[in-house]
């Protein structure tokens, strides 16, 4: 071979090996919302008419009770409820949930719960309709 063409396989090789280790670079949008993650968010929240927010994770933490849930962890400073509980039939499923209660300007409470199963993500609608029902009978329960 001539000393030419091996010197222009040699830059080659080194080129590309170059490229191979450079840093992968993050989409400018990577932490931007997709419009399926703004969908979810709408299913998972909902505003409650409730002025205390100590009341509203009172009434958090009696609707998952009441759902089978095992309280975990909750930090009223935060407005943050994590709880779980195993999964109907198998048993060795996991479900958890974790719930956020946030103040809104008019004396509203805001609350979001947040599902997963065997961490995946609990995108069904009607999960969150049946957790904000069963909310609304207990927050109902605790302001009386």
């Amino acid at each position: 071979m001539k000393l030419e063409n091996l010197a222009g396989i040699l830059v080659f090789a080194v080129l590309v090996i170059m490229h191979g280790c450079a840093a992968p670079q993050p989409s400018p949008d990577l932490l931007a919302p997709t419009e399926a993650q703004m969908k979810i968010r709408s299913v998972q929240t909902r505003s409650f008419e409730i002025k205390d927010r100590q009341l509203a994770i009172r009434g958090v933490i009696a609707a998952l009770q009441d759902l089978g849930f095992i309280i975990e962890r909750a930090n009223e400073p935060l407005g943050l409820v994590t709880a779980a509980r195993f999964a109907e039939p198998n048993f060795y499923d996991v479900v958890g949930v974790t719930v956020t209660v946030r103040s809104e300007a008019d004396g509203r409470m805001m609350i979001r719960a947040n599902a997963i199963y065997n961490n995946k993500p609990i995108e069904d609608p009607k999960v969150y309709q049946n957790f904000f029902a069963t909310l609304e009978r207990s927050l109902f329960v605790t302001k009386s």
